[in-house]
């Protein structure tokens, strides 16, 4: 499916370097069926190994539409998602993760979702393919997070998201871990944008290992979690903050699911 908007495209990339050369060609691929239009950015968030490498040799390969954000030192996922949505240019604006566990040439199933009252197009996984601990305690989290945030979609941390640009500029997101996305996915749902979600596949990951899943990494994501709750939920100012993000939206209000 084409669009007659431009797509930024980015990946948040923490050694990552295996996986980037391949992810990178598909993507281009899919970018140029979709639209005339696009750009892609990969954020290197302060990468130990050849990614840095990678990446300059793929930017000779694929020319001035791949651009490069280089953090020096790593300002974990949230940091690297708030860096990638600063640097996109384009309407729409997608993405998904440098380690790939999602095809990117699977964009075409969150266009297909796309239409003008819809602010967010979010993908859930047909089924994970990761460790069954990690299948557990993502199926906890997602469980808790969806009902303590009251939360429609169904895959909070699914990481295949296609979301309109004017409306990502004014969420002022803050995040640094891994609750950006449930903090990205509530401040839409609170706009009252359109929300279609579309099924997409999910592949074992093949390099590396998951900086989620770590002591230190889940310490900073339970605090920013509580915090989370209490400013979009319990919080007196949270009523007056959903009034203004309803106010941000000029598509028509009303949750909308599109299921396969």
């Amino acid at each position: 499916m084409r669009v007659g908007e431009g797509i930024s495209a980015f990946f948040p990339a923490y050694n990552d370097a295996p996986s980037l050369p391949g992810l990178l060609r598909r993507a281009f691929e899919a970018l140029d069926r979709a639209t005339d239009d696009f750009e892609v950015i990969v954020v290197n968030d302060g990468s130990r190994d050849e990614t840095a490498a990678v990446l300059e040799r793929m930017r000779a390969e694929l020319g001035p539409r791949l651009r490069i954000v280089t953090h020096e030192r790593n300002r974990g996922y949230g940091g690297a998602l708030r860096s990638g949505f600063a640097a996109a240019t384009k309407e729409l604006v997608f993405y998904t993760d440098g380690d790939g566990q999602y095809d990117p040439a699977e964009i075409h199933l969150l266009l297909e979702k796309w239409s003008p009252d819809v602010g967010l197009v979010n993908g859930y996984k047909r089924w994970r393919q990761d460790p069954w601990h990690r299948v557990v305690i993502g199926h906890i989290y997602n469980r808790v997070a969806r009902f303590l945030f009251r939360i429609r979609i169904r895959d909070i941390d699914c990481d295949f998201r296609l979301i309109r640009r004017a409306l990502i500029q004014n969420l002022e997101l803050e995040s640094t871990s891994g609750t950006i996305c449930l903090e990205l996915v509530r401040k839409i749902e609170m706009t009252g944008c359109g929300v279609a979600e579309t099924a997409v596949s999910h592949y074992p990951r093949l390099h590396g290992r998951s900086q989620f899943f770590r002591w230190r990494s889940l310490a900073s994501t339970a605090r920013q979690f509580a915090r989370l709750y209490w400013k979009l939920v319990v919080s007196p100012n949270a009523a007056a903050a959903a009034r203004a993000a309803v106010a941000l939206c000029s598509a028509p209000l009303g949750h909308r699911r599109s299921l396969p």
